[in-house]
């Protein structure tokens, strides 16, 4: 299913494309905000506060989603935060930071070494159809980046072990230690300020707020993965609701009818083979 949030908008001059990873492309890290979002909850419930479980969780679930597409730090910060505001002593965010990492290593970890190993197709770890996607926008001629909130050296690995990394030809851009020096923002900054290049042909996948926000202030088009994990088989009304709001152009759960989403994007073209 293919949504069409605002009629009429096309890709038909893009040129570049920007893809999110996780849960974009990548589902080596599903179940990521199962493991962040008690995580969180734990440490702000820890301050004393009056609040119920509930509604802790409905103040982490509101940072988490607003972050998520940043680097994975923020979303540490905003916890430090919240801890501080209840009257806590927060620790560091990189040591919030290495405590999720700790823990989501715990869920992945036999997916990672499965895959290292060589015992799982890459595919079951792609959301159905990206891999078909990718081979078509590349026939197209379209210039392809990898934008990611995980950190450069595991998004470059997962990227490689899912046989994808390939298609972005070293376009393919993580968290650093220093902020200052990578974002999406500055990703997009930095694209559309080449000589010539216009907001229209620029096209986003993401299932997060950050690159939808950052190519629609700049006017590019955009499509949210509001995709139910980890079947991928059906729309997720939460992400979907949010992911509207932020501005996507069109909605779909999976790339598995990729006639149709050509279609919509490329109407005048011919469709991906």
């Amino acid at each position: 299913m293919i949504e069409t949030v605002r009629p009429g908008v096309t890709a038909e001059q893009a040129k570049v494309v920007i893809f999110d990873f996780d849960g974009t492309l990548s589902l080596i890290r599903s179940g990521w905000i199962d493991v962040m979002v008690p995580l969180c909850v734990e440490h702000l419930a820890a301050c004393g506060s009056k609040e119920s479980e509930t509604e802790l969780r409905a103040v982490v679930d509101e940072f988490v989603w607003r972050l998520t597409g940043k680097e994975t730090i923020y979303q540490m910060m905003a916890l430090a935060e919240a801890i501080a505001e209840r009257g806590g002593n927060p620790l560091t965010p990189a040591a919030y930071k290495k405590m999720y990492l700790d823990r989501l290593w715990l869920k992945i970890r036999d997916r990672i070494e499965n895959l290292r190993a060589g015992r799982v197709n890459p595919d079951a770890f792609l959301v159905p159809g990206a891999r078909a996607l990718l081979e078509g926008f590349a026939a197209r001629g379209l210039r392809l980046y990898l934008a990611s909130g995980t950190d450069d050296a595991n998004v470059k690995e997962e990227a490689a072990l899912l046989g994808v990394a390939p298609f972005f030809e070293g376009r393919i851009f993580g968290a650093q230690e220093d902020l200052s020096s990578f974002s999406k923002a500055i990703l997009v900054r930095q694209i559309v300020s080449r000589a010539g290049f216009e907001a229209n042909e620029l096209l986003v996948f993401g299932d997060g707020y950050v690159e939808i926000e950052e190519v629609k202030k700049v006017g590019g088009i955009a499509v949210g993965l509001a995709t139910a994990e980890p079947e991928c088989l059906a729309i997720d009304e939460w992400k979907r609701q949010r992911l509207i709001r932020v501005g996507a152009d069109f909605i779909i759960p999976n790339y598995i009818q990729i006639q149709e989403l050509t279609a919509a994007l490329f109407p005048a073209s011919a469709s991906v083979r």
